[in-house]
């Protein structure tokens, strides 16, 4: 069955914060379910979010929701297993919209996801994000 795969074990990392204000911004806002709250990247040309999970896991899905007008063009997810170097697993197309985005992902046994936003929508190249959803099954 499948679920979500973030969990508070699960450390998380993001590129940057926008005027590096954690509190309003931070990226505890991309799990909490909260429609209220985002994390909100500062300028840079690509933006991203690594996980590293407490086990293996198996993705299936992602899901995002963007603010649009701060939202990716381009997205790429990489994973690995131990200390292997970062693969990718898929290239995914968004749209610059508010709704929450599904993208399918083959099959890919991982304990570290790296999602990258290339291409952004903004000027300055920021990001906005309410929900990451990565959804998928736990190995044992």
């Amino acid at each position: 069955m499948t679920h979500s795969l973030v969990c508070p074990e699960t450390v998380s990392r993001v590129s940057s914060v926008l005027n590096r204000n954690s509190r309003q911004f931070g990226k505890k806002y991309l799990f909490d379910q909260d429609e209220e709250t985002c994390w909100n990247s500062d300028q840079g040309p690509f933006q991203w979010v690594t996980l590293e999970f407490p086990q293996r896991i198996c993705v299936s899905q992602l899901q995002i929701q963007f603010q649009g007008g701060f939202s990716s063009r381009r997205g790429r997810l990489e994973g690995s297993q131990g200390s292997e170097a970062l693969h990718n697993i898929v290239d995914f197309y968004p749209e610059d919209n508010n709704s929450l985005q599904s993208f399918p992902v083959p099959a890919a046994e991982v304990d570290r996801l790296k999602v990258t936003f290339e291409d952004t929508t903004d000027f300055f190249g920021r990001v906005v994000i309410y929900h990451l959803r990565v959804l998928g099954e736990k190995k044992v």
